[in-house]
């Protein structure tokens, strides 16, 4: 069966930080459970984390064309918790449900607002690069956990599948 290209993805790198903010480092695999990626702790619980927040996501394309600007941006920079790359980011949306792995089922619940805290990944500061009112389709991405699971790096990503 062959899948269009912008629906079948694959993760980049898992990243995780076990005392909170940025940047997160990279892991070979995780545990993640309706309250987030284990391992991974976020400092202010008002703008990270919870359900609707568990899981952070950007693109990996995304960052290669920021860097390709002159940006120090790098995976796990800016604080995703998944870093993906193969999918039509520019076009998923709130709702939209992703497959990981074997087991883990995310949904798409919101947009990432950048803050200061990631300034150090932009040139001259300019974290709002990433800004989806500012930039639609560049902006991180939130999660919430439909079926928990173990991932690791390498692991497909599905976007859209029939059969959650």
């Amino acid at each position: 069966m062959s899948m269009s290209s912008n629906k079948t993805g694959q993760v980049v790198q898992i990243n995780v930080n076990p005392e909170g903010g940025v940047p997160k480092q990279p892991v070979p695999q995780a545990e993640v459970t309706i309250a987030g990626v284990c391992g991974d702790k976020q400092r202010d619980r008002r703008y990270h984390g919870g359900p609707t927040r568990a899981v952070s996501l950007f693109s990996y394309e995304h960052i290669q064309a920021l860097q390709a600007e002159g940006h120090a941006i790098a995976p796990g920079t800016t604080g995703e918790n998944l870093t993906i790359s193969g999918l039509d980011w520019d076009t998923l949306q709130v709702g939209d449900c992703l497959r990981i792995g074997d087991r883990l089922r995310i949904e798409i619940t919101g947009y990432a607002a950048p803050c200061s805290i990631i300034a150090d990944s932009f040139q001259d500061g300019q974290f709002t690069r990433i800004s989806q009112k500012l930039h639609p389709g560049w902006s991180r991405l939130y999660a919430r956990v439909l079926v928990e699971g173990i991932i690791r790096e390498g692991d497909v990503v599905e976007w859209d599948v029939g059969d959650f």
